[in-house]
Formats: C-alpha cells, structure tokens, sequence
C-alpha cells in the first residue's frame, strides 16, 4: 500500500524501538549496510593517506565532490586527476550506493516513526520536498519514469531523491533499490566515457578546465536558488509568524 500523503508528527509518549527491532526490518537491514560501507570508504581513505597520501587525496576529493556538489564535479576533477575510468566508476559507484543505502532507510523509519529524527529534520525535508516535485511526473510513467529521473543529470534528480520517490509513490524496496541503483550505475558508466573523452580534448586549454566550468554552474545555482527562497521573505514575516 502506498505510504500516507504527509508523514504524521511523532508523539512524545511514543516509544522507540531498540536496534533488534529495527534490524528485523529490511529498512533497518538496508541502514546497516549502508552505514558499514561508509565506514569502510572512510577506513580505505584513512589508510590510503598512511601508505600513499598523494594518491588517496585525489581520491578523497572525488568522494567529498560528489557529496557535496554532485557526481558531475566529482567525476571531472577525478578524471583530469588521471584517475582510470573504471576505479572512477567504482569509487562512485561505491559513494552513491552508501549515500542511497543511509539516506533512504533514515528517511523511510522517520516517516514510520520508528526512529527520532528531530536532528536531521531539516535536510530530511528538503530532500521530502524536491521528491514531492517529482512525484507527480515519476508516479504516471511508473519504474520506466523513476528509471529516467534517476539516469537524467538534472538538478535534485540523484538517487537518494529518486528512491524517496519510489518510496512516496509505492514501489516495493527490491523494485525501487533495484531501479534506482541500476539507473545510478548506468549514469556514472556514462559520465565516466564522457568526461574521459571531454577531458582529452579540454587539455590543450587546462586539464581542470571541465571541472571549473561545473563548479562555476553548480555555485550560480545555488545563488539562484537561495535567492528564490529568501525574496519572497523580503516584504516580511508571513502572517501569523515571529516578528
């Protein structure tokens, strides 16, 4: 049965369940795996900065890129790097499938109030609205249209938001796990050959220069979007708000 409209506030007096409890469910199971491949992406940095720090910089920078601003950076700094196509697609291959993996699950036991999430409430529900966003579209072409809304390198159109929509319009966990991850596989296969062939005709200007161009768009994004946010704050406080 597909999930509620609008996930309902968590009562005070309701009461958490322990970890047994949460690992008999294939959400919690999911958030396990998801958090031991994090731990293990840290581990394998943590140790690659001991045995080969140059290396392992370059690396770890792909893995922060792609968290922080998105795959498109993350894979052009890596393969201006000279990092190979495959160990590029591997190591973000590994990043998304652990984000999806941690995300996904807190998100889906915070709706069913199985888990507090008061902390991380705020991002949760940005990551809530911009599913909502595509929602309608994903739910009238089915897992064909999750498939593309993952594949797609729009804004807010990655994997973690693509498995809330999966979520959000019903699809079972295997389906939805399945569609997503296949689709971010998929998209990192291509951006990977694209970048390596960009990258080989961008040298002659700077061997950054596709990553800085990316950069540069995904900042003036995020100025317009903060901006679009905050003016139609400027007359003043909504009605009914704090002063």
């Amino acid at each position: 049965m597909p999930p509620p409209d609008l996930p309902l506030a968590r009562r005070a007096d309701t009461p958490t369940p322990g970890w047994r409890a949460l690992l008999g469910r294939t959400e919690g199971r999911l958030l396990a795996v998801g958090l031991a491949m994090t731990a293990a992406i840290g581990a394998a940095v943590g140790v690659g900065l001991m045995l080969a720090p140059a290396a392992t910089l370059n690396y770890a920078a792909v893995v922060g890129l792609n968290l922080v601003i998105g795959r498109g950076a993350g894979m052009s700094f890596g393969s201006a790097s000279g990092i190979a196509p495959l160990e590029l697609i591997v190591l973000n291959l590994a990043v998304e499938t652990a984000q999806v993996l941690v995300v996904y699950p807190l998100f889906v036991l915070g709706w069913q109030q199985l888990i507090d999430t008061r902390r991380i409430a705020p991002q949760l529900e940005r990551l809530r609205v911009a599913a909502e966003s595509g929602r309608g579209s994903v739910r009238r072409f089915g897992i064909l249209g999750l498939f593309v809304f993952v594949f797609l390198p729009f804004w807010m159109t990655g994997p973690v938001v693509g498995a809330i929509i999966g979520f959000l319009i019903g699809l079972r966990v295997l389906v939805n796990l399945t569609v997503v991850l296949s689709a971010t596989a998929l998209a990192i296969v291509v951006y990977a050959r694209l970048f390596e062939q960009i990258d080989a005709w961008a040298t002659a200007l700077h061997p950054y220069a596709v990553f800085a161009v990316i950069v540069a768009l995904a900042l003036a994004v995020w100025i317009v979007r903060r901006w679009l946010v905050r003016s139609p704050t400027r007359a003043g406080p909504p009605r009914g708000g704090p002063l």
